[in-house]
């Protein structure tokens, strides 16, 4: 059997009296789309926080390629190849594409005999626009401000960022909300490259057309609880939500 390229076991997380997450288990492969869905309060950002390394979980256990592993922050995550966008997207609005593509992971020249290193912003600008199209992103210019962009073109900028950076897994929180439709499609298919280029991929939405699309395995959580974890062939529309909401049981 493969081992698991991302894998939590009995995770659960208490704030006080409160539990937020009652034994979780859930497996992502290489090249697979996981859809995170349930309704709200149903521990799916809980879940996301666990996994990202910006909460440590109360129990439980996390491996990644078969090696138990814990994150301390989310540098640590970031650190093993795993990216995370949040529904903000985190984008620096007053920076240019190509310096939010490199926040953080900025590109450097040396100056005069090695020291006071400069940023080497032509070949940050050339990388940007080299990665950004490699997902099938098309931003006018790399060295514009993302203040200048649409919305979707800000959202695929971030996604962008994140499958670019990304070498092992990317968790997408919301990444189609509040898009049109042709926007929320472009969305889709930079999901649909991710997996290709062998990502595993953990899709977090409300808008379940879009899950059903780009997703192989669905996991449903209810009350901090996995209800359902099942191929995406097995679920339409009507059995989705009803096993999100609880008019349809699952076994």
């Amino acid at each position: 059997m493969t081992i698991p390229l991302y894998e939590v076991r009995n995770i659960s997380k208490k704030y006080g009296s409160v539990v937020a997450l009652d034994n979780v288990s859930l497996q992502i492969h290489a090249g697979e789309v996981i859809g995170l869905v349930g309704d709200n309060g149903a521990g799916k950002s809980t879940l996301v926080k666990a996994l990202s390394g910006a909460h440590q979980p109360t129990s439980g256990e996390m491996y990644l390629e078969g090696e138990l592993r814990s994150w301390k922050s989310p540098h640590d995550a970031l650190e093993a190849g795993i990216e995370t966008l949040y529904q903000d997207s985190g984008l620096a609005p007053d920076l240019s594409v190509s310096a939010n593509v490199f926040l953080g992971r900025e590109i450097t020249s040396p100056g005069i005999l090695g020291k006071m290193g400069f940023l080497a912003q032509k070949k940050m600008d050339h990388q940007a626009h080299a990665d950004l199209e490699a997902v099938g992103i098309a931003v006018p210019a790399s060295n514009r401000s993302v203040s200048q962009l649409s919305g979707g073109q800000r959202q695929a900028v971030a996604i962008g960022r994140a499958v670019a950076w990304a070498s092992k897994v990317i968790i997408l929180d919301e990444p189609t909300n509040h898009l049109g439709a042709r926007q929320a499609g472009e969305v889709l298919q930079i999901i649909k490259r991710a997996k290709q280029r062998g990502l595993g991929v953990i899709f977090i939405s409300h808008t379940l057309p879009h899950v059903l699309e780009v997703t192989d395995r669905i996991v449903v959580l209810r009350l901090g609880k996995v209800v359902a974890d099942a191929p995406t062939s097995t679920f339409d529309a009507e059995k989705l939500l009803g096993t999100i909401t609880g008019l349809i049981e699952t076994a």
